[in-house]
């Protein structure tokens, strides 16, 4: 077998052992705003491009782990691409440690030629996921109460929005159109935030267009869309990221904090960049997963069984 070709069978023998989990549609029947232009799943270097089913990836805990809870966990990537192994699998893997079921969600980009509205499009599959996981509850002995969603960077901003937006993107008038879609907490590693200060340009102009109306920035400004029914957050950023201004996630916790939403916690390094990560976070950064088991504890999301 020539050089070439072994580089090609381990390759792709890497993508088959990456996608192994079980994967979950999440629509039953046509993907709402969409065209119906068929396209193929677009794969490169840990990173998704385009896709093609909405969906989640699904890793559950030991039976005798399990916790009842679950999260939404959203893989960053500017929202033109989704960085599946270290903002999605990687971070499933390590809630499984201690008996949380994680699903890592695969939803449409909006660059996506097939979507009809661009800025829908991510949010939707989004709330649809949440949805899905709390019909289906029973399967994972999930407490539907103990359903919440996980985001970095841009990933970030949709879990943000996931947790903000009152308006149902996502019914299409079957049986999961009843379920609630908010989660019961946020988790939020490096996130975007607002589409108007502090702005990751990157991801606004991919959401929304280069051309984007003021109101459609303050409309994805999810600082500006906290009430006092938005889930507690855990917030973690570092002050070095020269991607996404930590400014982002003080603006959130700020609006939190007016709300009276008292368990939310806010955690700012000084180290970390844009990469803090599940594992391998430089100095007292590699903390952040400690706390973040802590404060599932205190709010009542996890404990011992």
């Amino acid at each position: 077998m020539s050089k070439k070709v072994s580089t090609i069978c381990l390759i792709n023998l890497v993508c088959v052992f990456s996608f192994a989990q079980e994967f979950l549609p999440v629509w039953d029947k046509k993907t709402p705003n969409s065209k119906g232009i068929i396209l193929k799943d677009s794969i490169a270097n840990e990173r998704v491009y385009q896709v093609v089913t909405p969906g989640i990836y699904v890793f559950e805990p030991s039976i005798a782990e399990n916790k009842n809870t679950a999260v939404l966990i959203i893989p960053g990537g500017g929202y033109a691409r989704l960085a599946y192994q270290v903002s999605g699998f990687q971070l499933a893997k390590w809630f499984n440690t201690f008996g949380v079921t994680a699903f890592v969600l695969n939803h449409r980009l909006p660059l996506s030629p097939d979507v009809i509205e661009s800025h829908k499009a991510p949010l939707q599959d989004a709330q649809r996921a949440i949805k899905f996981i709390r019909y289906n509850a029973k399967k994972w002995n999930i407490d539907t109460n103990k359903v919440g969603v996980m985001g970095s960077s841009a990933g970030g901003h949709l879990a943000a929005c996931l947790s903000t937006f009152t308006e149902d993107w996502s019914a299409t008038g079957d049986s999961m159109d009843t379920v609630p879609y908010i989660p019961d907490f946020t988790i939020l590693v490096s996130p975007v935030i607002s589409m108007n200060e502090y702005v990751h340009k990157g991801s606004r102009d991919n959401l929304l267009g280069k051309d984007a109306s003021q109101e459609l920035k303050d409309a994805f400004s999810c600082n500006k869309r906290v009430t006092d029914k938005t889930p507690p957050a855990f917030m973690v950023h570092a002050s070095d990221d020269r991607t996404v201004s930590s400014l982002n996630s003080i603006l959130y916790y700020s609006a939190l904090k007016q709300h009276n939403i008292i368990k939310a916690s806010l955690h700012i390094y000084p180290q970390g960049g844009h990469s803090i990560a599940a594992r391998n976070n430089p100095g007292s950064t590699n903390s952040w997963t400690i706390l973040l088991e802590k404060w599932l504890n205190e709010i009542g999301i996890i404990g011992m069984n």
